[in-house]
């Protein structure tokens, strides 16, 4: 007896092993593109969290480096 389970009839459509592996490569890649988002997700809530555990002092501080911003704008002479 033979232990050939033709479950999906694969002898009717040659094409449906590649179509069948390509659908799996294209679910891995969704959820290793989930995983990825909902770990971005919750580093960003971590951070949040911990940004909420500052006194209330520390976020009403102004910035310590006020002047890092500012670009230096040298004017050229127009001939």
């Amino acid at each position: 007896m033979t232990d050939n389970h033709n479950y999906l009839g694969m002898d009717r459509d040659p094409k449906l092993k590649l179509k069948a592996d390509v659908l799996m490569l294209q679910l891995k890649g969704a959820g290793y593109a989930a995983i990825f988002c909902l770990v971005a997700v919750f580093a960003i809530w971590f951070l949040y969290g911990m940004g909420l555990l500052l006194p209330e002092e520390s976020r009403e501080r102004p910035d310590p480096t006020p002047f890092s911003y500012n670009l230096i704008v040298e004017e050229t002479a127009q001939v």
